[in-house]
Protein backbone atom coordinates (compact mmCIF):
# COMPACT_ATOMS: atom_id res chain seq x y z
CA UNK A 1 0.00 0.00 0.00
CA UNK A 2 2.91 2.31 0.71
CA UNK A 3 4.29 1.83 -2.80
CA UNK A 4 0.84 2.36 -4.31
CA UNK A 5 0.34 5.57 -2.31
CA UNK A 6 3.75 6.87 -3.32
CA UNK A 7 3.06 6.11 -6.97
CA UNK A 8 -0.32 7.86 -6.84
CA UNK A 9 1.12 10.95 -5.14
CA UNK A 10 3.87 11.11 -7.76
CA UNK A 11 1.35 11.64 -10.56
CA UNK A 12 0.94 15.22 -11.84
CA UNK A 13 -1.98 17.07 -10.29
CA UNK A 14 -4.63 16.90 -13.01
CA UNK A 15 -4.01 13.30 -14.00
CA UNK A 16 -3.93 12.31 -10.32
CA UNK A 17 -7.25 13.96 -9.50
CA UNK A 18 -8.96 12.77 -12.68
CA UNK A 19 -7.91 9.15 -12.11
CA UNK A 20 -8.59 9.30 -8.37
CA UNK A 21 -12.09 10.75 -8.76
CA UNK A 22 -12.91 8.21 -11.48
CA UNK A 23 -12.00 5.30 -9.23
CA UNK A 24 -13.69 6.91 -6.22
CA UNK A 25 -17.08 7.57 -7.81
CA UNK A 26 -17.09 4.27 -9.68
CA UNK A 27 -16.48 2.37 -6.44
CA UNK A 28 -19.19 4.37 -4.68
CA UNK A 29 -21.58 3.21 -7.36
CA UNK A 30 -20.27 -0.35 -7.29
CA UNK A 31 -20.97 -0.71 -3.56
CA UNK A 32 -24.34 1.07 -3.81
CA UNK A 33 -23.44 4.17 -1.80
CA UNK A 34 -24.58 6.17 -4.84
CA UNK A 35 -26.62 5.07 -7.84
CA UNK A 36 -26.56 5.60 -11.58
CA UNK A 37 -29.69 7.77 -11.33
CA UNK A 38 -27.92 10.11 -8.90
CA UNK A 39 -24.71 10.52 -10.93
CA UNK A 40 -25.61 10.27 -14.63
CA UNK A 41 -26.04 13.23 -16.94
CA UNK A 42 -29.75 13.81 -17.55
CA UNK A 43 -31.32 16.86 -19.17
CA UNK A 44 -34.32 17.36 -16.91
CA UNK A 45 -32.50 17.12 -13.55
CA UNK A 46 -29.67 19.36 -14.78
CA UNK A 47 -31.67 22.06 -16.55
CA UNK A 48 -34.90 22.10 -14.55
CA UNK A 49 -33.79 20.49 -11.29
CA UNK A 50 -30.53 22.46 -11.06
CA UNK A 51 -28.59 19.33 -10.12
CA UNK A 52 -25.32 20.90 -11.19
CA UNK A 53 -23.13 18.04 -9.95
CA UNK A 54 -24.25 15.73 -12.76
CA UNK A 55 -22.01 17.22 -15.51
CA UNK A 56 -19.04 16.48 -13.22
CA UNK A 57 -20.02 13.06 -11.89
CA UNK A 58 -20.98 11.82 -15.37
CA UNK A 59 -17.31 12.16 -16.34
CA UNK A 60 -15.95 10.39 -13.27
CA UNK A 61 -18.56 7.68 -12.72
CA UNK A 62 -18.65 4.42 -14.65
CA UNK A 63 -20.94 1.53 -13.67
CA UNK A 64 -18.88 -1.48 -12.63
CA UNK A 65 -20.38 -4.86 -13.50
CA UNK A 66 -18.84 -8.17 -14.62
CA UNK A 67 -19.49 -7.16 -18.23
CA UNK A 68 -18.12 -3.60 -17.99
CA UNK A 69 -15.20 -4.08 -15.60
CA UNK A 70 -12.62 -4.82 -18.29
CA UNK A 71 -13.68 -1.82 -20.37
CA UNK A 72 -13.41 0.35 -17.26
CA UNK A 73 -9.86 -0.85 -16.62
CA UNK A 74 -8.88 -0.17 -20.23
CA UNK A 75 -10.33 3.34 -19.93
CA UNK A 76 -8.39 3.92 -16.70
CA UNK A 77 -5.20 2.76 -18.41
CA UNK A 78 -5.73 5.13 -21.35
CA UNK A 79 -6.64 7.95 -18.97
CA UNK A 80 -3.51 7.42 -16.90
CA UNK A 81 -1.19 6.83 -19.83
CA UNK A 82 -2.17 9.59 -22.23
CA UNK A 83 -3.19 12.25 -19.73
CA UNK A 84 0.15 11.69 -17.99
CA UNK A 85 2.04 11.99 -21.28
CA UNK A 86 0.29 15.21 -22.21
CA UNK A 87 0.57 16.79 -18.79
CA UNK A 88 4.27 16.01 -18.40
CA UNK A 89 5.16 16.31 -22.10
CA UNK A 90 3.57 18.93 -24.34
CA UNK A 91 2.07 20.76 -21.34
CA UNK A 92 4.88 20.08 -18.88
CA UNK A 93 5.60 23.78 -18.35
CA UNK A 94 2.05 24.96 -19.03
CA UNK A 95 -0.31 23.51 -16.38
CA UNK A 96 -2.92 26.22 -16.98
CA UNK A 97 -3.08 25.28 -20.66
CA UNK A 98 -3.60 21.64 -19.83
CA UNK A 99 -6.29 22.49 -17.31
CA UNK A 100 -8.04 24.57 -19.97
CA UNK A 101 -7.78 21.65 -22.40
CA UNK A 102 -9.59 19.43 -19.90
CA UNK A 103 -12.22 22.09 -19.18
CA UNK A 104 -12.85 22.77 -22.86
CA UNK A 105 -13.17 19.08 -23.72
CA UNK A 106 -15.39 18.50 -20.71
CA UNK A 107 -17.72 21.35 -21.67
CA UNK A 108 -18.00 20.04 -25.23
CA UNK A 109 -18.73 16.52 -23.97
CA UNK A 110 -21.41 17.84 -21.59
CA UNK A 111 -23.13 19.87 -24.33
CA UNK A 112 -23.14 16.89 -26.70
CA UNK A 113 -24.21 14.60 -23.87
CA UNK A 114 -27.20 16.77 -23.02
CA UNK A 115 -28.26 17.06 -26.67
CA UNK A 116 -27.72 13.39 -27.52
CA UNK A 117 -28.94 12.11 -24.13
CA UNK A 118 -25.67 10.42 -23.22
CA UNK A 119 -25.67 9.69 -19.47
CA UNK A 120 -21.96 8.84 -19.08
CA UNK A 121 -19.02 10.80 -20.47
CA UNK A 122 -15.94 8.85 -19.40
CA UNK A 123 -15.44 7.27 -22.83
CA UNK A 124 -15.51 10.44 -24.98
CA UNK A 125 -13.49 12.43 -22.44
CA UNK A 126 -10.69 9.86 -22.33
CA UNK A 127 -10.75 9.46 -26.12
CA UNK A 128 -10.51 13.23 -26.64
CA UNK A 129 -7.29 13.41 -24.59
CA UNK A 130 -5.87 10.34 -26.33
CA UNK A 131 -6.67 11.90 -29.74
CA UNK A 132 -4.88 15.15 -28.85
CA UNK A 133 -1.76 13.28 -27.73
CA UNK A 134 -1.81 11.33 -30.98
CA UNK A 135 -2.01 14.57 -32.97
CA UNK A 136 1.02 15.96 -31.15
CA UNK A 137 2.91 12.68 -31.72
CA UNK A 138 1.65 11.53 -35.11
CA UNK A 139 4.77 9.62 -36.13
CA UNK A 140 5.45 7.92 -32.79
CA UNK A 141 5.09 4.14 -33.08
CA UNK A 142 2.55 2.73 -30.61
CA UNK A 143 1.72 -0.85 -29.77
CA UNK A 144 -1.76 -2.31 -29.73
CA UNK A 145 -3.14 -5.72 -28.92
CA UNK A 146 -1.65 -8.88 -30.40
CA UNK A 147 1.67 -7.15 -31.07
CA UNK A 148 0.41 -4.82 -33.79
CA UNK A 149 2.40 -1.61 -34.19
CA UNK A 150 1.53 1.54 -36.13
CA UNK A 151 1.86 5.32 -36.02
CA UNK A 152 0.05 7.13 -33.22
CA UNK A 153 -2.04 9.13 -35.68
CA UNK A 154 -4.00 5.94 -36.46
CA UNK A 155 -4.60 4.84 -32.86
CA UNK A 156 -7.94 6.65 -32.28
CA UNK A 157 -9.34 5.19 -35.50
CA UNK A 158 -8.13 1.70 -34.60
CA UNK A 159 -9.88 1.99 -31.24
CA UNK A 160 -13.02 3.24 -32.96
CA UNK A 161 -13.02 0.33 -35.41
CA UNK A 162 -12.26 -2.14 -32.62
CA UNK A 163 -15.21 -0.97 -30.53
CA UNK A 164 -17.53 -0.97 -33.54
CA UNK A 165 -16.60 -4.51 -34.57
CA UNK A 166 -16.04 -6.24 -31.23
CA UNK A 167 -18.36 -4.37 -28.86
CA UNK A 168 -20.93 -3.05 -31.31
CA UNK A 169 -20.38 0.54 -30.17
CA UNK A 170 -18.22 3.33 -31.47
CA UNK A 171 -20.46 6.37 -30.92
CA UNK A 172 -18.72 7.47 -27.73
CA UNK A 173 -15.28 7.06 -29.30
CA UNK A 174 -16.37 9.08 -32.33
CA UNK A 175 -17.62 11.90 -30.10
CA UNK A 176 -14.29 11.89 -28.27
CA UNK A 177 -12.42 12.11 -31.57
CA UNK A 178 -14.59 15.03 -32.70
CA UNK A 179 -14.12 16.91 -29.41
CA UNK A 180 -10.35 16.33 -29.44
CA UNK A 181 -10.15 17.40 -33.09
CA UNK A 182 -12.10 20.58 -32.36
CA UNK A 183 -9.66 21.58 -29.60
CA UNK A 184 -6.57 20.73 -31.64
CA UNK A 185 -7.88 22.51 -34.73
CA UNK A 186 -8.78 25.72 -32.88
CA UNK A 187 -5.65 25.82 -30.72
CA UNK A 188 -3.00 24.57 -33.13
CA UNK A 189 -3.97 23.66 -36.69
CA UNK A 190 -5.88 26.80 -37.67
CA UNK A 191 -3.63 29.48 -36.10
CA UNK A 192 -0.25 27.77 -36.56
CA UNK A 193 -0.52 25.72 -39.75
CA UNK A 194 -3.20 27.61 -41.67
CA UNK A 195 -2.19 31.11 -40.60
CA UNK A 196 -5.59 32.03 -39.21
CA UNK A 197 -6.38 34.04 -36.08
CA UNK A 198 -6.35 32.30 -32.72
CA UNK A 199 -9.99 31.52 -31.98
CA UNK A 200 -9.35 29.71 -28.69
CA UNK A 201 -6.90 30.54 -25.94
CA UNK A 202 -6.39 29.83 -22.27
CA UNK A 203 -8.10 32.46 -20.09
CA UNK A 204 -5.59 34.66 -18.32
CA UNK A 205 -7.28 33.97 -14.96
CA UNK A 206 -5.93 30.40 -15.12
Amino acid sequence: MGDLTSWFKSLPIFTRHWLGLTIFFSLLGRFAFLSFKQLALMYEPVVHGFQIWRPFTSVFYYPLTPSTGFHFLINCYFLYSYSLRLETGQFGNYPADYFFLLVFNWMCCVIIGLIAELPLLMDPMVMSVLYIWCQFNKDVIVSFWFGSRFKAMYLPWVLLAFNMIILGGGVMELIGILVGHLYFFLMHTYPQEMGGPRLLSTPSIL
